[in-house]
Formats: C-alpha cells, structure tokens, sequence
C-alpha cells in the first residue's frame, strides 16, 4: 500500500514566507495533481516551533547562517519561522488541503531541531509516522515538498532506514541550495540510500492507472 507524504509545503517556505525557499511554489501544481491520484494515504507535515526554538537565530541574538552546538549536534541557525498557530505555519491553501488524511507535527521540541518526518535530528523522539503508516499497513512512501536538502533528504534517509520503499518525487521538490549543490547532493545520497528518484510523470503510470499529469 502507498502513502504520499508531502513535507512542510507551508506559508513561511513559500514566497512571502520568512525562510521562503526560491522557487518554492512551482512545485505546487505539481503536487496537486499528485494529490488527484489513488494514494492509499496521503499525509502532509508540519514544522511546528514554539516561539522559543533553539534553532532561532533570534533566540541567540545571533545572525542566521551561523552553527552552534544544539543537544550536542551541530544546528545552523534559521530566521524565525513556522510558529505554532501562525499564519507563516500553516499549510498552502493553494493545495487541495481536502485530500490530506493526516497531519504531522515536528521540530515542537525547543531544544532540538527537526528535519526529518520520522525523528528529530538526534533521534531523540519520534513523530509518530513510523507508527501510523505500520499501522495503516504502508510500504511504499513517496516523498514530495520542502526543502530537497533538508527535510526531504532527512525524511527519505530516515525511511529507508525503517525499511519503507522510499521513493522522491524530483519535480515535486524545491531546494534551500544554501550550498549551489545542496540538492543534487541530498538526491545522490538518498539514491546511494537505496532510494528511488522518480518523476511525477512515472509516479502516474505507477499510482495513477492512466489518469495522466
């Protein structure tokens, strides 16, 4: 059975956002029409900071860019961004938000970041997806949003890692590129993973039973 998790497709990662990723919203009718094939479950998530997150620059009276040591890991500091029950938090409304079964919450911890859908980045807790998707009975996760080199990279790795056949729809994610390479990078390292890169066109033939893109 197949889930299609959409990562952090929210306000503040989209233009006008306070840490917008370029050229965030052309994955957006991408992933509409996505959301219009027979997934047996779709799934979006949400970072969801309170006010006091570790991982604000602001919070350090610092300048974003700069790494600390963060619960003992190295944590680059971001603007402030996603604050629970904020506008900046909430998903697109330009996504067809009626198809979504599930909503994941992640990085509410203050003290430690969380990049990827299943874990915080040490691992220290989990964000209950693993359990759901077992319990709904779902093996195949196709992974689309925000940002390919880091929540999506994070998400996959972590996927393959539980187990799942872990596939990335390529033009249905958009990078930070803090580095020019950063996304081609997370691509390679998810496919050395044992991930699948795959385009929205394949997912179709795959998923959609012909109903076409």
């Amino acid at each position: 059975m197949s889930v299609l998790v959409l990562v952090d497709i929210q306000n503040d990662f989209l233009p006008g956002g306070s840490l917008a990723v370029s050229q965030g919203e052309k994955i957006l009718p991408v992933v509409n029409k996505l959301l219009t094939l027979p997934f047996d479950s779709i799934i979006a998530t949400k970072d969801w900071h309170p006010k006091s997150h570790q991982s604000f620059a602001a919070n350090h009276c610092a300048e974003p860019g700069q790494i600390i040591i963060l619960r003992g890991l190295e944590q680059i500091l971001w603007p402030v961004h996603c604050v629970q029950d904020t506008y900046g938090a909430e998903l697109s409304k330009e996504l067809n938000l009626q198809r979504i079964d599930k909503i994941i919450y992640k990085g509410t911890d203050e003290s430690v970041d969380s990049y990827s859908t299943f874990f915080d980045n040490g691992h220290f807790k989990s964000t209950g997806l693993d359990k759901y998707l077992r319990e709904q009975h779902l093996e195949e996760v196709y992974i689309a949003g925000l940002a390919t080199d880091y929540c999506v990279k994070y998400s996959a790795l972590d996927a393959l890692k539980l187990g799942y056949k872990t596939y990335v729809v390529i033009d249905a994610c958009q990078g930070v590129n803090l580095n020019p390479n950063d996304s081609r990078e997370a691509l390679d390292k998810i496919k050395e993973a044992g991930g699948v890169l795959i385009t929205s066109q394949e997912v179709t033939k795959k998923i959609g039973r012909g109903s076409g893109l």
